[in-house]
């Protein structure tokens, strides 16, 4: 991968990059389109495809996260990919975790709270694995979802503090009819869970409306209360966090208007996703 990029970069062949943990769904060949308009028909687009262990938590979904490669690269070459690039663990951490894997990269700002507070190991992981394949694949731009804000933002964060010589974009969400987030971790979901789930989009429009209408800023800790509320007479639902902050620096704010940013994890049955929403 790294010395077809070479090649590519000798010729000044613009390259997209859409990092992925596969099982891909029509969000992820949304940003495949976005990647493709960028470096437009003479440049290149590659998809990786790594479910990374080192971002996972140990009582995590690591060993049922769903993988189906064959269909991933149908569904790519479908929508004009050049090429997919899918490591083995081997590939991508030749000396192994633990003792013998002691270099990482880590934010340590935008970072802490949120993702980072519920699964405290989480973006070392994302970062780390995030630097190699830049290193790897040698991208010109890469584009990441929107359902991943926090992940974005400290992705962002990385580039502009490393010195990464890449352009990163983020695009919008892309969401089923009734409103939930497109997820690979959609699939874990089934029944009435599924119906439940929709719960995460209607929050969002709640406090959305809530604000626009607003007279003045409404307290974090009081919408805070009513989200938990409004989400656990779900039977299937358990709140992890819901947030409210600045979508530049990711600050919480105690006072909520138009204009902030926030966003939910929320657990459906054994299922935790995420969503977020600009109020």
């Amino acid at each position: 991968m790294q010395r077809l990029a070479q090649r590519w970069q000798s010729s000044r062949v613009e390259v997209g990059f859409v990092p992925t943990m596969g099982y891909l769904h029509a969000g992820h060949m949304s940003l495949v389109e976005s990647a493709r308009r960028r470096v437009g028909s003479r440049g290149k687009v590659v998809v990786s495809i790594y479910v990374n262990p080192t971002q996972f938590g140990p009582t995590e979904d690591l060993s049922r996260y769903p993988r189906d490669l064959k269909r991933d690269t149908q569904l790519c070459r479908r929508a004009g990919v050049d090429v997919v690039f899918a490591p083995s663990d081997q590939e991508m951490y030749p000396n192994g975790r633990g003792d013998a894997f002691t270099t990482y990269v880590t934010e340590e700002v935008l970072s802490r709270g949120m993702e980072g507070a519920s699964r405290p190991t989480h973006f070392r992981g994302v970062t780390t694995v995030v630097a190699k394949l830049f290193n790897m694949v040698q991208p010109s731009v890469a584009v990441f979802g929107a359902k991943d804000y926090q992940q974005a933002a400290v992705v962002k964060r990385m580039v502009r503090d490393l010195n990464f010589p890449v352009e990163i974009v983020v695009a919008p969400t892309h969401r089923e009819s009734d409103g939930l987030a497109m997820s690979s971790r959609n699939k874990y979901l089934i029944g009435s869970v599924r119906a439940q789930a929709v719960v995460l989009w209607q929050s969002i429009r709640k406090v959305q409306a809530a604000t626009r209408h607003a007279a003045k800023p409404l307290p974090a800790a009081r919408l805070k209360a009513e989200l938990k509320r409004f989400i656990e007479q779900h039977p299937a639902a358990r709140l992890d966090y819901a947030e409210f902050f600045d979508p530049e620096t990711l600050v919480p704010v105690t006072k909520v208007s138009r204009g902030a940013h926030m966003a939910l994890a929320v657990f459906m049955g054994k299922t935790r996703l995420i969503d977020n929403a600009r109020l």
